[in-house]
């Protein structure tokens, strides 16, 4: 006789909320520049860098790191501190 498979119950869990850094584009910053800080403090490839600072160019703002509240306030004050435009939305 093949065993009946109750319904699981699952647990409710708290969905951590899911945050962004918008950086957006300035006239001030190289794109070397602005580079160089994606790869250094948001751990962008160059490959990701370079699309993100060409995104942010042409559109004027791209998000650059998704993550919680916690994890990207320390990056985005870093990224303010060395001279980029951004924000946590």
């Amino acid at each position: 006789m093949a065993e009946k498979h109750q319904p699981k119950n699952f647990e409710k869990t708290s969905e951590t909320k899911l945050y962004k850094i918008i950086l957006f584009n300035d006239d001030v910053n190289s794109f070397d520049y602005v580079i160089e800080l994606l790869m250094r403090y948001c751990n962008h490839t160059l490959y990701q860098a370079e699309q993100c600072a060409l995104m942010t160019h042409y559109k004027g703002k791209s998000i650059v790191k998704k993550g919680s509240f916690d994890e990207l306030e320390p990056i985005a004050n870093t990224l303010l501190d060395k001279g980029l435009s951004v924000e946590i939305e």
